[in-house]
């Protein structure tokens, strides 16, 4: 009977590392079925605009087509742009987007907080950030060029503000949210305003802030080409502006790619920072 009884559980943690792994080989099995699907998507996308192309059904001069585009991403790769390397640009128009996306980030978040958490501050500033958000901010853009000249202090400009306010709404709606049974129990061991604020306050709306930052590191990089669009000494945006300007309709979309593939490797840097810090969070939240 003593045997029967220890050889239970043995045989129930066997059932369930089964069914741990089977769910994980059903996870891998789909990942590679989904990254299949979306080369497969892609390949067809770029094989029905190639052959299009070259059909003549759309215009190969104002649609250009896949081979065109990369000739052009590899001439510019190993030959460098009329404006320098292409890492030079590619680093450029980085530059302007990172810093511009850290300040509005920082700022969103401190005045988000704040106001969430001071009533009086959100009760005077509300009406005026509620006028600012309604502004189109990419009009700015030629009044920051005007202002802080074609460097890249008016691209950070235009960065900060396309920024800011995703940040800011997302960090005050998570400084309202934040259970209001937790900050009871912290005032109640003796916290602070200052201490509820960094321990409870702030961690409780991180994944909000989290949130805006997958969004917002994209407006960042918007402002960034926006500004160098309209002036600048250097930059991608600055490579489509001339491209259009030629007709070199492979030079813009070649541009357009470079970017899509540096917001993609800084939506994946984000995404893995959250997984870190988020391990808690089950698998399933993600989707």
């Amino acid at each position: 009977m003593s045997h029967d009884v220890l050889s239970a559980p043995v045989a129930g943690t066997g059932k369930t590392t089964d069914r741990t792994q089977s769910r994980a080989r059903a996870a891998r099995r789909r990942k590679a079925v989904v990254m299949g699907g979306r080369a497969l998507l892609l390949v067809a996308v770029l094989g029905l605009w190639e052959s299009l192309s070259r059909a003549k059904v759309i215009d190969p001069f104002n649609f250009s087509m896949p081979s065109k585009i990369w000739d052009q991403i590899y001439t510019w790769v190993t030959h460098g742009t009329a404006l320098g390397s292409l890492g030079e640009q590619i680093w450029y128009t980085l530059y302007e987007a990172l810093l511009g996306w850290v300040i509005g980030v920082v700022a969103g978040v401190v005045l988000g907080i704040a106001l969430g958490r001071i009533a009086f501050l959100a009760d005077v500033l509300g009406p005026y950030i509620k006028v600012l958000n309604s502004i189109p901010r990419i009009v700015l853009a030629p009044i920051f060029v005007i202002w802080f000249g074609l460097g890249p202090a008016s691209k950070v400009a235009s960065a900060v503000v396309l920024v800011f306010f995703p940040v800011f709404f997302n960090a005050f709606q998570g400084a309202r949210e934040v259970d209001r049974n937790l900050v009871a129990n912290a005032r109640i061991l003796g916290a602070s305003d200052r201490r509820v604020t960094l321990q409870v306050v702030i961690p409780s709306a991180t994944s909000w802030i989290f949130t805006s930052l997958h969004v917002s590191f994209g407006f960042a990089l918007i402002g960034a080409i926006v500004g160098e669009y309209i002036g600048a000494t250097k930059g991608i945006g600055l490579l489509v502006a001339q491209s259009q300007g030629t007709f070199n309709s492979a030079g813009v979309y070649a541009a357009m790619v470079i970017l899509a593939v540096v917001a993609l490797v800084a939506e994946g840097l984000l995404t893995f920072a959250e997984r870190r810090i988020f391990r808690w969070k089950p698998a399933d939240s993600e989707h």
